[in-house]
């Protein structure tokens, strides 16, 4: 194969992922006009039309579809044949990128990171935080963090995290005013703050569990957020309950600026793990992330004291 074929397939690569010419030209350094030169000359080349062009977007034809599955892999597993070279250096080296949501990057990530870098200067973290469930492969990320029980089944999982739980708190202010709920029914007659997660398509609807039976239940209020910190303020204000992970909340609890209610319905649940594909060859400086986040001091349960 022709060594301009294999560098503009790596060009179509990057135009297919970012579904823009601006964007793909952005990350390869070269103007929208030279870019579209390339994948022109390409498809003049094979003699087909691989994407469609209009004003506003770029798509995939079926053959560029059918091309970019064909292809995609076989450069994937290039790059990690290239990446793996690094084992012949004195110490790991490159750029891990991880993407997970904000509380697993605060409370997981970054811990494990902080007490890494300073042993590998020549190892780089991308930590990007998203809420939704990122296909790690098509974004082109080493791994993701996300919930045990969210993790597909054709991805390796390593738990990097203990078991998490759910928590109704409020402030005292606003059970002044308002009866505790007894049961989860209950808290259909108070004000609760709704979360937007893109995971769920829309509202988030609380979850709970007792004696093998399971409720979700759809709540209402006056208020709604997309991340959890903006929810926790709220609740600590006394703007009504909100439903957050217990390690949020912990502290909050423990000195009575909230109170927590229905605690007897929110069991324990699979907490984060790291996931990447299992034909991945993990490059040094992954294997040593993966070691420092398996012997994190994030995967003992809390201090009950």
């Amino acid at each position: 194969m022709a060594r301009d074929t294999i560098s503009d397939l790596s060009t179509f690569l990057v135009v297919a992922r970012e579904k823009s010419f601006t964007k793909a030209a952005a990350k390869l350094g070269l103007s929208p006009s030279a870019l579209s030169h390339t994948i022109r000359l390409l498809e003049e080349r094979l003699g087909i039309r691989l994407l469609t062009r209009t004003t506003r977007s770029v798509s995939l034809t079926e053959a560029g579809e059918r091309l970019l599955q064909t292809v995609r892999p076989q450069f994937e597993e290039i790059d990690a044949a290239l990446s793996a070279l690094t084992e012949l250096r004195d110490k790991p080296a490159g750029t891990v990128r991880i993407t997970a949501g904000e509380h697993a990057a605060e409370k997981v990530l970054w811990p494990a990171v902080e007490r890494l870098l300073p042993d590998y200067p020549d190892i780089k973290v991308e930590i990007v935080v998203d809420n939704g469930l990122t296909d790690i492969v098509a974004e082109r990320y080493d791994a993701g963090v996300r919930l045990g029980e969210q993790v597909d089944k054709d991805m390796i999982a390593v738990r990097i995290g203990p078991e998490m739980r759910m928590a109704v708190v409020g402030a005292p202010s606003y059970f002044a005013r308002h009866p505790r709920p007894l049961t989860p029914q209950d808290l259909t007659v108070h004000a609760c703050i709704n979360l937007r997660l893109p995971t769920y398509g829309g509202f988030y609807a609380w979850e709970f569990e007792k004696d093998g039976r399971e409720l979700r239940v759809r709540v209402d209020g006056p208020l709604a957020f997309n991340i959890s910190r903006m929810a926790l303020n709220a609740a600590r204000r006394g703007a009504g309950l909100a439903f957050l992970l217990e390690d949020h909340v912990r502290e909050e609890i423990a000195d009575g600026r909230l109170i927590r209610v229905l605690s007897d319905w929110c069991p324990p649940f699979s907490g984060y793990h790291l996931y990447y594909p299992s034909r991945r060859q993990l490059s040094p400086a992954f294997a040593v992330l993966i070691d420092a986040l398996r012997n994190s001091d994030a995967i003992k349960p809390p201090n009950p004291s």
